[in-house]
């Protein structure tokens, strides 16, 4: 339970600092928003799942603005450590059964899910710091490593 724990928290510092990157370009790049609100709707969407909760009508994609998605983060975090204050490691075993956005069926067991709420942030990060490049902004310093020495 302890490195779940430090993956959210790495995740939770890792969608300030995009956010407050993001608030630092000169102008909105929607492209950059779009994907930086994908992962909060996905971490919403997974969330969700967690608890039993039909998450099949939420969305993944959306054209939000900067202020929306500083919401998100704001209501992330707290959902995120809600949660994982009640989690238990004998829970991290538990199956999880959902319907995705297309109503498929699966099952992931709350360890997976855990981690895969964590990698597919990492991902998304890591293609809006080329995009931060590409637009001449320096990207955001994101590694597990760095949250760790800060």
């Amino acid at each position: 339970m302890e490195t779940i724990q430090k993956m959210y928290e790495h995740l939770i510092w890792a969608n300030k600092r995009i956010l407050a990157s993001l608030h630092n370009i000169d102008e909105e790049q929607q492209e950059v928003i779009r994907l930086f609100s994908h992962i909060l709707f996905s971490e919403i969407v997974w969330m969700a799942r967690l608890q039993g909760i039909d998450s099949s009508k939420l969305p993944i994609w959306a054209d939000v603005n900067l202020d929306f998605c500083e919401q998100l983060v704001k209501k992330n975090e707290e959902n995120i450590i809600s949660y994982l204050l009640i989690a238990t490691k004998d829970d991290l075993e538990k199956t999880i059964i959902y319907k995705n956005s297309k109503g498929n069926e699966y099952q992931n067991t709350i360890r997976e899910i855990l981690t895969h709420v964590c990698l597919h942030g990492h991902y998304h990060r890591g293609q809006i710091n080329t995009k931060l490049r590409s637009l001449g902004a320096e990207p955001e310093m994101l590694d597990f490593i760095h949250y760790i020495r800060s």
